[in-house]
């Protein structure tokens, strides 16, 4: 991080708040020296067992990153302290987080109009009820809309925080992150909450995803996947976007941008040999995939992230 101040995340201690919810950025992100995480909240407002308030609603308004974790009872209007408080913070260029119902917080104050939200799968239809202006991104595990990250509940938000840290300090922070936690590495947003499939079923596509990712350095086609998992190719396109949230080829893509950014991040290889490693091929379409996604080039991410590099929290807008 050289020496760049940490940045602040406040988390949004809401009326019936679940404890769960604030345990896990706290936790994650708490532990890391590029965060300094604050739960903010009023004292008057009865927090669960366990959960401290250190910090007023004015700290959270300042936050770098506001997250607003799940409560009890979304369908209530959320009152005015809090509502401000989300809007004074979107104001002024933070980036906000809803963590399951705390997504209902979000649209309440106005910030979702318009936007797409992800959200725990047993709320979305009354989320689509109660604010018809937000386009509900069914059941998928995250969605990012700008300044504005939105998730499922539970152990989304272990996700949630995992994004936060990829898109922050890097990939390789985020699969240290991962394993201190014992859980995969980060998933990519788009992906589905949970599975239609039963498992070993011939529609259970696990197998097959785990035998694509072993082969990214080598040519793979969604004929090539359809084969491997035993089934027609519309099929297969069809049981990967309901199961995965994404189309075959986009996720073969995401996949090797991820694995392309941990090689950057950790190893001296050239630019062509992780082009060819990771399947994309020449260095020029390396270089344009990679921009396209990263928002940077390939040689620019590993002066951020690399292992000579400074691993500053950039800003993301």
């Amino acid at each position: 991080m050289g020496e760049q101040e940490s940045v602040t995340v406040g988390v949004l201690a809401m009326p019936r708040l679940y404890a769960l919810d604030v345990a896990i950025p706290v936790h994650m992100l708490g532990r890391l020296p590029a965060y300094r995480v604050l739960v903010c909240g009023d004292p008057r407002d009865a927090a669960p067992a366990g959960i401290a308030v250190t910090h007023t609603l004015r700290d959270a308004a300042e936050a770098d990153i506001l997250v607003v974790p799940g409560y009890g009872e979304p369908y209530l209007p959320v009152d005015d302290r809090h509502r401000e408080v989300l809007r004074a913070a979107h104001a002024r260029g933070a980036r906000i987080v809803g963590i399951c119902t705390g997504v209902f917080a979000l649209a309440d104050a106005g910030l979702l109009a318009g936007r797409t939200a992800a959200v725990h799968w047993h709320y979305a239809d009354l989320l689509r009820e109660a604010f018809p202006d937000v386009e509900v991104a069914g059941n998928r595990l995250l969605a990012v809309d700008g300044r504005i990250l939105t998730s499922a509940g539970a152990a989304a938000g272990i996700d949630t925080c995992l994004y936060l840290i990829e898109a922050d300090l890097g990939t390789v922070a985020a699969d240290e992150a991962a394993r201190e936690v014992v859980v995969p590495s980060a998933r990519a947003a788009g992906e589905a909450q949970y599975s239609t499939a039963a498992p070993h079923s011939r529609r259970d596509l696990r197998a097959t995803l785990a035998w694509a990712d072993e082969r990214l350095g080598e040519p793979l086609t969604v004929a090539a996947l359809a084969e491997h998992g035993r089934m027609s190719r519309r099929t297969l396109i069809r049981h990967f976007t309901r199961e995965t949230g994404l189309p075959p080829m986009r996720w073969v893509t995401l996949r090797r941008i991820t694995a392309a950014r941990r090689l950057l991040e950790s190893t001296d290889r050239t630019v062509e040999a992780i082009a060819a490693e990771t399947g994309f091929g020449s260095p020029v379409n390396f270089r344009t995939i990679f921009r396209r996604e990263v928002g940077v080039n390939p040689g620019a991410y590993r002066r951020l992230r690399g292992p000579d590099g400074e691993r500053a929290v950039e800003d993301p807008r």
